[in-house]
């Protein structure tokens, strides 16, 4: 590939091609607008008439032109009784024959309103130069924008990499500026080392790593990373994204993974950062035509560049995304991505951190407390958290305040979760109660198991698309959870359901987001987890690395017998129905504090953790489970039936009387 210097790497096609372009475009409307040309006849009787405006005679050319005061109509005779519009400019030609007269004609004008000007015959040369000019000038740009685009410079329009270059010398972000990700910035501290100093890793034999790969959930900071790392390293860093290397043409992608090593070749030690590398790095043979097309080409030379033959360029390669499962393992393997660091949500006093780094330059007043906002956001991302201290800066500066306090920063995480609330939905005194009680079914069967976290919030203001929520918050980070704590997140599902059958007798569409988050638990725990004795510990659901056999990436239902689904569907029906009995127990023996927590809330719509602990006080706790099989032949206790629902018929219990004027 030719030598790319900041001279020539102006892209003249993109500056020629318009030029011409504009040329060609111009010369056509140029002759939109030329005179309408006229038979002789007819321009005599035109020029005799008293429309003529200025006549401009070309002895030269034997050429009249005339402009006229008007648009001009003419009726022709060719043309039938139609007229013809000739428009405010017409021309005629004469012959040798016709000189006298014409001369004689534009004589008879008045000369001092100058309506005649009489040129004098051009030589042919200036006729030639004025006929083929605009040819000459088009035929040397063509050659110029070709000769620019064969040989060795034939991709150089498209092939060159688009990756930025960052100044080391004025580094906006440095590893003081990430937080939470500790274990992450030793690792990538390490890689400044050896561009610092490789001679003390070398002594050891230890040699460079050729890439590291930083993946991990979106908004944990993986760009963040290596922006410090950009900040911190005394070398050269070129910053491009995995799309950008994509073209229409095919080879172009090719071309520009080997222009930016290139680059970074020249100026090694350096640095290369690809964000979203998933976009050409997946699993080759997954593509139109067997894997042959342009994304697959861009890989192929992207693995050459990482682990070829020259074992001497100082380049590392630092990439992120989000789907590491979908990556082709030749990509992976050590000697091209050596390190694979996982960057993950922060854990509780990674969170406090990250508050600390977003909260410094924001005023807040002296009781909020950054760790007890890391402990009420759990999962939490550091892109989450400083959209939390944002959110409730821009509350604090709308509602004309100095200070950021607790009260802003409760509504903040209450927009992350649910969205903002919707204070214009004006619900009936009917809709209200049916949410009342169904966010009170919850938040009741929440409090009574013993393996659900404890209930934070109730609220019946409408948010996002949501008309209410309950909000559990666990009170220490948890990173797998038990098949009992399953067994209680369905329950907990099911209890806003159940509140509705057993108050009002008539369920709304409210519950269909829980019937689906706790239908799509029930199935992870039977073909996933292993949690149902009559499917075994096999895993049956989907996997994101094998669709097609090649590993592209979309999701992939194993082909099961007609048995075996059906078996897997009776499963899940079971685990739900049981969550449904026992919800239903649950309300029933704390039926009381059902209604009390119902018309708390339709006085006061929202609920804090200290009022739900108040009302919670007298909750019966629900016995521990038996080890009893949760299949389909599971033996239900006999306390867990009653459910009109289910088969049972229970006697009709009415709501106890609430105002609803609320």
């Amino acid at each position: 590939m030719a030598e790319v210097t900041k001279k020539n790497r102006i892209n003249w096609a993109w500056i020629i091609i318009p030029l011409v372009v504009l040329m060609v475009g111009g010369w056509f409307v140029w002759q939109t607008f030329q005179p309408r040309a006229v038979d002789t006849s007819e321009g005599v009787e035109i020029l005799k008439s008293s429309t003529v405006e200025r006549v401009v005679l070309n002895e030269g050319t034997q050429q009249v032109n005339l402009t006229l005061k008007e648009d001009y109509t003419h009726k022709s005779t060719g043309l039938g009784d139609r007229d013809r519009n000739l428009g405010k400019s017409v021309y005629f030609t004469y012959s040798n024959v016709q000189t006298k007269d014409i001369l004689q004609a534009v004589e008879k004008l008045d000369p001092s309103k100058g309506w005649n000007a009489i040129y004098p015959q051009s030589s042919m040369l200036s006729w030639i130069i004025q006929m083929l000019l605009p040819l000459v000038l088009l035929f040397v740009l063509f050659w110029f924008v070709m000769g620019r685009m064969t040989g060795s410079r034939m991709m150089g329009a498209f092939g060159q990499s688009k990756a930025k270059e960052f100044n080391q010398e004025r580094p906006e972000v440095t590893f003081a500026d990430v937080a939470g990700e500790d274990e992450a910035v030793e690792e990538l501290e390490e890689i400044r080392e050896f561009l610092a100093s490789p001679e003390r890793f070398h002594k050891v034999g230890a040699r460079i790593p050729r890439g590291v790969l930083l993946y991990g959930p979106p908004g944990t900071g993986k760009t963040l990373l290596a922006k410090a790392v950009a900040g911190e390293a005394h070398a050269p860093f070129f910053s491009i994204s995995g799309s950008e290397f994509m073209e229409l043409y095919v080879g172009v992608g090719a071309s520009r993974v080997r222009d930016l090593f290139e680059r970074a070749k020249k100026n090694s030690p350096a640095i290369i950062f690809v964000d979203e590398i998933d976009a050409v790095g997946r699993h080759r043979g997954s593509g139109i035509g067997g894997g042959n097309d342009e994304r697959e080409q861009t890989l192929n030379q992207l693995l050459v560049e990482m682990d070829g033959f020259d074992e001497r360029a100082n380049v590392i390669l630092i990439a992120a995304t989000n789907r590491p499962d979908i990556l082709d393992p030749a990509l992976l393997r050590p000697g091209r991505f050596d390190r694979q660091i996982a960057v993950e949500a922060p854990d509780l006093k990674g969170r406090e951190a990250i508050l600390k780094v977003h909260a410094a330059g924001k005023p807040l007043t002296e009781d909020v407390d950054l760790r007890q906002i890391a402990k009420r956001t759990p999962g939490f991302t550091g892109a989450d958290l400083a959209n939390v201290l944002n959110e409730a800066a821009l509350l604090t500066a709308r509602s004309n305040a100095d200070l950021i306090d607790d009260r802003a920063i409760d509504e903040a995480i209450d927009r992350v979760i649910a969205g903002p609330q919707k204070r214009t939905r004006v619900m009936n005194d009917h809709d209200k109660a049916v949410t009342a009680y169904h966010e009170g079914g919850h938040a009741l069967a929440a409090a009574a198991l013993r393996y659900t976290d404890p209930v934070t919030k109730v609220t019946i203001l409408p948010r996002g698309r949501a008309l209410g929520y309950t909000m559990v918050m666990p009170t220490e980070d948890r990173f797998n959870k038990t098949r009992n704590q399953l067994l209680d997140d369905l329950v907990y599902s099911m209890g806003g359901r159940v509140a509705e059958e057993l108050v009002f007798r008539d369920p709304s569409t409210g519950p269909a987001n829980d019937i689906q988050q706790a239908t799509k638990t029930a199935r992870a725990m039977v073909t996933d987890y292993g949690m149902s004795e009559r499917v075994g510990l096999v895993k049956l659901g989907s996997t994101d690395t094998e669709a097609f056999g090649h590993g592209s990436g979309r999701p992939n239902e194993r082909v099961l017998s007609d048995e075996m689904a059906s078996i897997i569907d009776d499963e899940v029906r079971i685990l739900l129905d049981n969550a449904m009995r026992e919800a239903w127990e649950i309300l029933t023996r704390n039926r009381d504090i059902l209604d009390e927590l119902a018309s708390r809330l339709l006085e006061e719509e929202t609920l804090d953790e200290k009022q739900l602990a108040q009302i919670f006080a007298k909750v019966r706790k629900q016995d521990e489970r038996p080890v009893w099989n949760y299949g389909a032949d599971a033996a239900v206790p006999g306390a867990l039936m009653g459910n009109p629902v289910l088969g049972g018929k229970p006697e009709p219990q009415e709501p106890e009387a609430i105002d609803e004027s609320h």
